[in-house]
């Protein structure tokens, strides 16, 4: 076949590669940045079986209008895997919670001594062992890999993907219904999602988290329950409990229900997850100095995961000063982190200084008007530097939003 693949730096040239290896003819297209494959101009004017495009790109681009069939990225990396998936490949797309859930079905999957290939936004692991293979995003096209890597050595895959799940998987999780504009604001992020998740063999969704539409999930909240910070879970004859501290915070205790009740759908008894420990970025706490450091700075960072932040170091030290690092390092973050909810973060939040870190810069003088201690820093590592000398035997709680 002969075909038009766009946007090369979001995957387009994975997956033109996989294409060309499989016998067919490319084009690829930098719609962003102008600078590698060919022209648009030059594509306008040929002619092509099949067109492969991102679901984040303006519907009305040009090159969408040509009289073409047009599949996205995810669809396209699906046939490219296909025929070499691996025995059991478990996707999971969401704006919050992907990475955590990922990593919490991991670690049910390693302790019974599976095998297995986690591909996360912090890097492509192998168990046991958890060497880091190589770090890429979580494009439908970095999946590819993944995928045939898993099936050539008979290991299991979980893959973090973002915008939608490829539906090569036999497991699609939705960790979030949570919308946003894609698309110069044409599509939402949630129906492109439910969308692709349609074509998984089984959609397990996060609790309270199934969006409207999708009828035929399974829903975690079926399987499991928590209650008094102790996980009840009970379904095709695997039935027990567990306690994590981590049940105390939202993200966690849904991200740990999902991997338990996707445990108990595989046949897995998710006991363990009462050793499951904080992610680095995910409100992994330490000692530093004389302070307490609460790491929240991640993709998903909002207002809901930075007051779970805050109300988690008051529960690991409640009489400590706190400074809130708050803001974002990036813009090409999809759900972004808009300037009203970050100033109602630190006015709920209660903390005692703030360092407004990156692009929250801007907001000074609305943020003077809510605490009385305001720095500046030019992102998350300067953040921490600039709370450190603001603080003395206190809490300090990071929540940048940040590619980590």
């Amino acid at each position: 076949m002969n075909i038009l693949v766009l946007d090369t730096i979001h995957g387009g040239e994975e997956i033109s590669r996989h294409l060309i290896s499989s016998g067919h003819k490319t084009d690829a297209v930098d719609v962003y940045r102008h600078k590698s494959g060919i022209s648009e101009d030059d594509a306008l004017l040929k002619s092509y079986d099949l067109t492969a495009s991102p679901v984040h790109l303006d519907p009305d681009h040009p090159l969408l209008k040509k009289d073409c069939r047009i599949i996205s990225h995810h669809q396209a990396a699906a046939i490219i895997i296909r025929d070499n998936k691996p025995e059991l490949m478990v996707e999971i797309t969401g704006a919050r919670g992907k990475t955590t859930t990922a990593h919490a079905l991991a670690h049910v999957l390693r302790e019974h001594n599976s095998r297995g290939l986690l591909h996360t936004s912090k890097g492509t692991a192998e168990f046991p062992g958890g060497k880091i293979l190589w770090k890429k995003s979580i494009t439908p096209a970095s999946v590819i890999d993944a995928a045939l890597y898993a099936h050539e050595n008979g290991l299991w895959l979980i893959a973090e993907e973002s915008l939608g799940v490829t539906g090569a998987g036999d497991i699609g999780i939705l960790t979030s219904k949570d919308d946003y504009p894609i698309a110069s604001g044409k599509k939402s992020a949630i129906e492109a999602k439910t969308k692709s998740l349609k074509n998984s063999g089984m959609v397990i969704t996060a609790p309270g988290e199934d969006p409207v539409g999708n009828t035929g999930a399974v829903h975690s909240e079926d399987i499991t329950e928590v209650k008094d910070g102790i996980c009840r879970y009970s379904h095709n004859g695997i039935k027990g409990t567990f306690k994590n501290p981590l049940l105390e915070i939202t993200g966690y205790k849904k991200a740990l229900q999902t991997a338990a009740a996707t445990a108990c759908i595989l046949g897995i008894d998710p006991a363990c997850l009462k050793d499951f420990l904080a992610l680095e970025g995910r409100m992994s706490s330490g000692k530093r100095g004389s302070n307490i450091i609460i790491d929240n700075s991640n993709s998903g960072v909002n207002i809901e995961t930075t007051l779970d932040a805050v109300r988690y170091a008051g529960k690991i030290s409640p009489k400590g000063d706190l400074t809130l690092v708050i803001g974002l390092e990036a813009d090409n973050i999809c759900e972004g982190f808009p300037p009203g909810e970050i100033l109602d973060a630190i006015r709920q939040s209660g903390a005692d200084k703030i360092v407004l870190a990156g692009r929250a810069a801007r907001l000074k003088k609305e943020a003077e008007r809510l605490a009385g201690c305001v720095a500046l820093s030019s992102g998350l590592s300067d953040g921490i530097t600039t709370a450190e000398k603001m603080t003395e035997n206190g809490l300090i709680v990071l929540s940048v939003k940040t590619w980590r």
